[in-house]
């Protein structure tokens, strides 16, 4: 089914997912904040991300660099000088535009005028000062990737390490980008964080490691829950490519607001180690950059006993727009007899809450004992959220968490506490409600969490 951005929105701001930041005050454009619900099924994506990454790969090691970045840093890289959009402003309604989203080039998409200035570069990086003089000796940025932190610290990690190539270093932070023009909730923002790896291979060996890259990272959205009808393999083409990459292939999804990207996975050639390198002219490097005055290391590894600056495989995920992505696959409206089902189809890894134990009636203390005490002992046992729901509706229950996707309710209902042996078969028994299927099985209190083991993936 196709979704809209405002019932996604909506269901997130609903159920506790994603709010507009600052709202009190007006909200800021282009910054949210994730509720208890949103900042659950993020961390629990980053989770997986970092599983698949650096615990299930040989020689990947995870760094946490910091978010303020040393201007060389960033001089060097190239951020300085190519890190730009082109902007206009609308002499008429005097709102802000990034030329390439415009649909005709000189006519303002707001007001319909053709009153607009001359294209003009925006650098995206947010400058600061470091200290308690400003002045050019103290201008930091906040990061614009998580990339060149891991490349600033290569040496560091083949010096304390000694991997032999290939291997990775991952990263998952904060970055952050002055956009012109937020836009489409959470897709493009301000403050953002990013996945990355920086895997480091021989320069023969690099198209095969690209296109390696390429499948598993396709393979790993497919199996988050995205719809592989909507996840698609998009070659950059050659006018497309950053100043850094020989080839690079965007995942990209079908959004709410149409098809665009979620992942790219780059060939980062040797530019970026060449680039934050000393003694440049000693390392042959393919990709020349501009000389560096001011690094004090040798980004090289040593290879058959020389100085060799390998090339760089990027994988390279927006954390946010995995949320997205991951919320718009999982979204199905469902007609039932009496009404129309919301129900969110999380893979149970990703739900924010795993189980909901709840009481058929509120003010029965008995039937609220063995609910907590079911509550308890789940959360023991799987440390993840296991909540109890005690409203005493139970419709209103299941459609609450079918819209936050808890993939199983526990019902304990007054078959749980009867205790004759004419009815020795419901002797503390419990009622699991799958969400996907609505199947309901009757399952004794001491089988819940081998059935669930069974039944869900967490």
């Amino acid at each position: 089914m196709s979704i809209t951005m405002e019932t996604l929105t909506a269901l997130c701001k609903r159920r506790g997912f994603i709010y507009p930041s600052s709202q009190v005050y007006g909200g800021l454009q282009g910054l949210y904040d994730y509720g208890p619900m949103g900042v659950e099924l993020k961390k629990n994506l980053a989770n997986a991300w970092w599983t698949s990454m650096v615990y299930e790969h040989e020689a990947i090691y995870g760094l946490d660099a910091s978010i303020l970045t040393h201007a060389h840093t960033l001089n060097y890289s190239g951020h300085c000088d190519t890190f730009n959009d082109l902007m206009v402003d609308c002499k008429h309604c005097k709102t802000r535009h990034r030329v390439d989203h415009l649909v005709n080039p000189n006519q303002c998409p707001q007001c319909g005028s053709f009153a607009l200035t001359e294209p003009r570069a925006f650098n995206l990086m947010m400058k600061t000062n470091l200290g308690p003089v400003s002045n050019e000796d103290s201008v930091a940025y906040l990061r614009p990737e998580t990339a060149q932190a891991i490349f600033t610290q290569f040496k560091t990690i083949v010096d304390t390490f000694s991997p032999k190539l290939p291997f990775g270093i991952a990263q998952i932070g904060k970055a952050f980008r002055n956009e012109i023009t937020p836009r489409n909730f959470i897709f493009r923002v301000r403050e953002f964080e990013q996945m990355e790896c920086e895997y480091f291979v021989h320069p023969s060996e690099d198209e095969h490691w690209h296109q390696y890259w390429i499948n598993q990272r396709y393979n790993w959205w497919i199996d988050q829950g995205l719809d592989p009808d909507k996840l698609h393999k998009t070659p950059q083409p050659p006018e497309e490519l950053a100043h850094y990459a020989k080839a690079t292939t965007d995942l990209t999804y079908d959004f709410p607001h149409g098809q665009e990207e979620l992942e790219g996975i780059a060939n980062r050639t040797d530019y970026d180690l060449g680039a934050h390198s000393k003694n440049q002219d000693t390392l042959n490097l393919s990709a020349r950059v501009k000389p560096n005055s001011h690094s004090t290391q040798k980004m090289a590894i040593k290879h058959d006993m020389k100085d060799l600056v390998p090339y760089v495989i990027e994988p390279s995920a927006g954390l946010d727009r995995g949320v997205l992505a991951v919320l718009t696959a999982a979204y199905h409206e469902e007609q039932q007899e009496q009404a129309k089902r919301v129900v969110l189809k999380l893979k149970p890894h990703l739900a924010p809450i795993k189980v909901a134990v709840i009481p058929l009636a509120k003010n029965k203390q008995p039937l609220v004992n063995m609910a907590k005490s079911i509550q308890q002992s789940l959360k023991r046992s799987f440390k993840k959220p296991i909540v109890l729901e005690n409203s005493g509706n139970i419709g209103k229950n299941y459609r609450r968490h079918d819209e936050i996707g808890t993939p199983a309710c526990i019902t304990v209902d007054f078959d749980s506490l009867k205790d004759t042996t004419s009815d020795d078969k419901l002797i503390d028994t419990v009622t699991i409600r799958d969400r996907d299927s609505l199947s309901q099985h009757r399952v004794h209190i001491h089988d819940i969490q081998s059935f669930l083991n069974e039944h869900y993936a967490y």
